[in-house]
């Protein structure tokens, strides 16, 4: 199986590897770029090979990049909409150039346009995007807690924004579990999990499922708030992951932690805890 983490590119991109491997990781998640900023330096050959050569010398085979949160592809307003477009468009390419398996986004909200505008407009931005980019990394959508206009708490809703595009082998889903549980799905329970597995199946079929953001829950289910917690601190439970990394149809999945760093806990510990889940 594979477990990551959330790792940091400071001091050069190469160096996230490594940080990875430290903690005895074989998958990890970067940002990038600067996460809250539209600008991005362009990456030299030099660190471009570092970093291939860092995943070679420690046996990573699948990285992860996060998209910008200030991406939009859902907004009503011209500007920002094509800014949003702009920015995947880079950093899809940023991603090919490093040889990242996935790219994940969260789609966008809709600030009031209301959700099939909004729907369709993401649509058109991933056409867009594919077409100005021919990507060999898979973009992922992944599903969001429900709060205000943000579009994609429901698989349906995220159905909705790739069915339409007829070359879509591109695309794909990252599914958060603490988004999930505050939208609604619950893990707690064996048979809720094989529902949510056989859902994603049908809707989108589960090879289109790349990686898994594995986040316990501050906040009660279906609360519609993203609020990360370490894992079996909160409101999922550590039941609710022992089923989830042992879930038979899952096990080929990347995991990957987005968990606190504070007094209650660390990366080191909420890996170690998610891997002793493991039967």
């Amino acid at each position: 199986m594979k477990f990551g983490v959330h790792t940091s590119i400071a001091g050069g991109i190469d160096q996230a590897v490594i940080r990875a491997a430290e903690l005895d990781c074989n998958t990890f998640q970067i940002f990038s770029t600067n996460p809250r900023g539209w600008k991005a330096r362009e990456l030299t050959n030099e660190e471009v090979e570092k970093f291939k050569d860092n995943l070679k010398q420690y046996q990573i085979e699948s990285a992860v990049i996060h998209t910008p949160y200030l991406i939009n592809l859902a907004s009503p307003k011209d500007e920002l909409y094509q800014k949003s477009i702009d920015a995947l468009v880079a950093g899809v390419k940023r991603a090919d150039r490093l040889g990242i398996e996935y790219l994940v986004l969260h789609p966008g909200s809709h600030t009031g346009s209301g959700a099939e505008a909004g729907i369709t407009r993401i649509t058109e931005a991933l056409e867009e995007v594919l077409e100005r980019t021919d990507p060999e990394v898979r973009i992922l959508l992944e599903n969001v807690a429900g709060a205000g206009t943000a579009l994609g708490s429901s698989l349906e809703e995220l159905k909705q924004m790739i069915e339409p595009i007829t070359n879509n082998d591109r695309l794909g889903l990252c599914y958060d579990t603490c988004h999930g549980f505050a939208a609604g799905y619950d893990l707690r329970v064996e048979e809720e999990l094989d529902k949510l597995v056989r859902q994603i199946d049908q809707l989108f079929g589960l090879d289109k499922l790349g990686v898994i953001h594995a986040n316990d829950s501050k906040t009660e289910f279906a609360s519609n708030k993203d609020r990360h917690q370490h894992i079996g601190q909160g409101e999922i439970g550590l039941e609710g992951f022992e089923n989830l990394v042992n879930h038979p149809q899952l096990r080929n999945k990347l995991f990957i932690l987005e968990t606190p760093i504070d007094d209650n806990g660390d990366d080191q510990q909420n890996l170690a805890t998610l891997k002793e889940l493991v039967k």
